[in-house]
């Protein structure tokens, strides 16, 4: 499901989101990668709901649209799942063959999987090793799940060749863009429209993952209820665009903080579950990176330095990618880039590693 060695090159990273479908395309190898084609196309809400696509043929529709309005050079696609059909934990197992291990991983994953094995996909990675065990990544994702996900792909005339997990693809783009020290401990966030992936990466090591089911919709949804605007106006007001004229004064930055309390008092559980797991009993997350369409939302980056007492920034997928101004309108590129980070991450799967 996440492993990085892949066959044949060229891929498009796409992330189908509850909100929108996003397409990226890359071309080069690390340390000289460049943008080839990206793409960017609203959902109607309700149209992906917890991951799950509800409606197959507006999703594939939206997707053929995409790769023909783009010129996407490959139908090959690198496609994400998350939500609560999706399973990832860092185990611990006795000392063994690479056999063995491949041989009784179904048994191991039983013991920490919520679903019957016969009904998920399981893929693992060797992360670590002592002298008398190994420590083992494991993602597992309901089979229907996926089989709903490949369904769109294919209905959209494309060809789904991997399927991976967004949390590792938000990794995968945060290692190519930030080289990071193997000491720093971040935390990574990707606020979709109603869900956040949260992974805690130590270096280049996933060590905490956990995708809550809180996003940009909720601020949505309480700027319609507490000011009746429709969902338009609301998610202008949210991007920070001036609330149509009221009878009475709505305090727009106190609705927009009850929403981001939930969010922080997620952020902030997740981060007990890992000090509570850390195995060397230093849990202490360094910084937060934060990306998204909620990412964009007006001073959510400050609020949440404030409220963790540590540096947040916005992740830049296209750090260390280059990106031609002369095809791809700067303008254009600040509005789409930081909703654009699992795309990213997807995309490279098709390249050289």
């Amino acid at each position: 499901m996440f492993r990085k060695k892949l066959g044949k090159k060229g891929l498009v990273g796409l992330d189908i989101g509850s909100s929108a479908v996003k397409a990226v395309e890359l071309q080069g190898k690390p340390g000289s990668l460049s943008l080839v084609n990206l793409g960017f196309e609203g959902l109607q809400p309700d149209t992906v709901v917890d991951g799950q696509i509800m409606e197959m043929n507006g999703v594939s529709s939206v997707i053929s649209e995409l790769f023909n309005s783009h010129q996407f050079k490959t139908d090959r696609v690198a496609a994400g799942v998350s939500g609560s059909s999706v399973i990832v934990k860092n185990i611990v197992v006795p000392q063994m063959t690479r056999e063995e291990l491949e041989e009784s991983i179904d048994w191991h994953a039983e013991e920490h999987i919520p679903f019957e094995i016969s009904d998920v996909s399981l893929d693992y990675q060797v992360v670590g090793s002592s002298a008398d065990s190994f420590n083992v990544l494991m993602a597992a994702c309901k089979r229907d799940f996926v089989a709903n996900l490949k369904q769109v792909i294919q209905l959209a005339g494309k060809q789904p060749a991997v399927i991976d997990v967004d949390a590792f693809a938000l990794q995968n783009c945060y290692e190519i863009n930030y080289e990071p020290d193997d000491s720093l401990v971040v935390a990574l966030l990707n606020v979709g429209a109603s869900t956040m992936n949260i992974n805690i990466v130590r270096g280049v090591r996933s060590v905490f993952t956990r995708d809550v089911s809180v996003g940009g919709n909720q601020y949505t949804s309480l700027l319609q209820k507490e000011m009746g605007l429709t969902y338009e106006q609301a998610e202008a007001v949210k991007r920070g665009g001036a609330p149509p004229p009221q009878d009475e004064a709505v305090d727009i930055d106190g609705a927009l903080e009850t929403v981001s309390d939930m969010l922080a008092l997620e952020i902030s559980k997740t981060f007990d579950f890992y000090r509570a797991t850390a195995e060397d009993g230093d849990g202490t997350v360094q910084k937060i990176l934060i990306s998204g369409g909620g990412s964009k939302l007006k001073g959510l980056t400050e609020y949440l330095s404030n409220r963790f007492e540590m540096p947040v920034e916005r992740l830049d997928p296209f750090r260390r990618i280059k990106v031609d101004a002369r095809r791809f309108d700067p303008d254009y590129m600040r509005e789409v880039v930081p909703e654009m980070a699992v795309a990213v991450g997807l995309a490279l799967r098709g390249v050289d590693a």
